[in-house]
């Protein structure tokens, strides 16, 4: 019986960090927690009730006016788009430079060491989208001006409908509260056909100013808040892969490691931080010097 051929050894792939997963944003949650027991707080010590302000009617017209302001401001493709995206401004991912920087270190020793086409079973691998796509482009010898061109394309597309996004919240801010001021004239119509019962009129009023309400806190806490969420969310993620755009076209140029590691420092929190903490005890040193002369 003829023996079995030999196997080639297949060379393992180097690990690569997933991506990190979704976790809740404790300042989001925790923001609008505070801000409405602030106020439903106050107007319990006010001798209020939750009934007071709790009026389906007036809910309705707030986002219902709205909704359909919006709809009418907005392509339908851009809102179904910032409606998908509203879950990053409760949720988000546990990104950090720091390993993307390392990550990026490895890759420009390997191809440093074994050519950049050694990198093609770490592209296959690598969970990030964009990285992926600037790496597989370099493996496959894209002119680094092309790469650099493709690449800065995908992040103003990004740039781009991450302000659309944020454009349809802040749009809805900007209505919730005139919508609300609609609904409290709407209420006080109804009130003016019943002058005769003036405890019926005091009561109403009341009821009818319930609809402001909504709409400016609706605009104020929710809407407006979460549009500057989501612009911090995608200005992050653009951060992110002009790093990774770096560090992809530093391992194109074939530049030292170390040289990669100093340029795309800056992006990293930690060493913002250090540089910080650096900078204080020098600044005291300095004005220290002149009152010791």
């Amino acid at each position: 019986m003829a023996a079995a051929p030999l196997q080639p050894p297949q060379t393992k792939a180097a690990a690569t960090p997933r991506r990190p997963g979704l976790r809740p944003d404790i300042a989001t949650l925790g923001g609008i927690a505070v801000a409405l027991a602030g106020i439903v707080g106050g107007l319990l010590l006010e001798k209020g009730s939750i009934q007071d302000v709790a009026q389906a009617t007036a809910a309705m017209i707030v986002m219902g006016g709205t909704l359909g302001a919006v709809l009418v401001t907005t392509p339908m493709p851009v809102f179904v788009r910032a409606c998908k995206g509203l879950g990053s401004a409760f949720f988000e991912r546990g990104s950090s430079t720091a390993t993307t920087i390392e990550s990026l270190i490895q890759y420009a020793a390997k191809a440093r060491k074994n050519g950049i086409v050694s990198l093609e079973l770490e592209a296959a691998s690598i969970a990030d989208p964009f990285l992926r796509k600037a790496v597989n482009l370099a493996v496959d010898g894209t002119d680094l001006q092309e790469l650099r061109k493709m690449m800065e394309l995908d992040i103003a597309l990004e740039h781009r409908n991450g302000e659309s996004m944020a454009k349809v919240y802040e749009s809805a801010g900007g209505y919730a509260p005139t919508i609300g001021i609609i609904g409290a004239v709407l209420g006080l119509i109804q009130v003016m056909k019943h002058l005769e019962n003036i405890e019926e009129v005091g009561r109403g009023i009341a009821v009818a100013f319930v609809a402001t309400v909504y709409g400016v806190a609706s605009a104020n806490l929710f809407f407006l808040p979460v549009a500057n969420k989501i612009k911090a969310r995608f200005h992050h993620s653009l951060e992110m892969k002009e790093l990774m755009l770096e560090g992809v076209c530093s391992i194109v140029e074939g530049l030292n490691p170390k040289l990669i590691r100093i340029k795309l420092d800056p992006f990293s929190d930690e060493s913002a931080e250090s540089a910080k903490k650096v900078k204080a005890p020098q600044g005291k040193a300095a004005q220290a010097a002149p009152a010791q002369g």
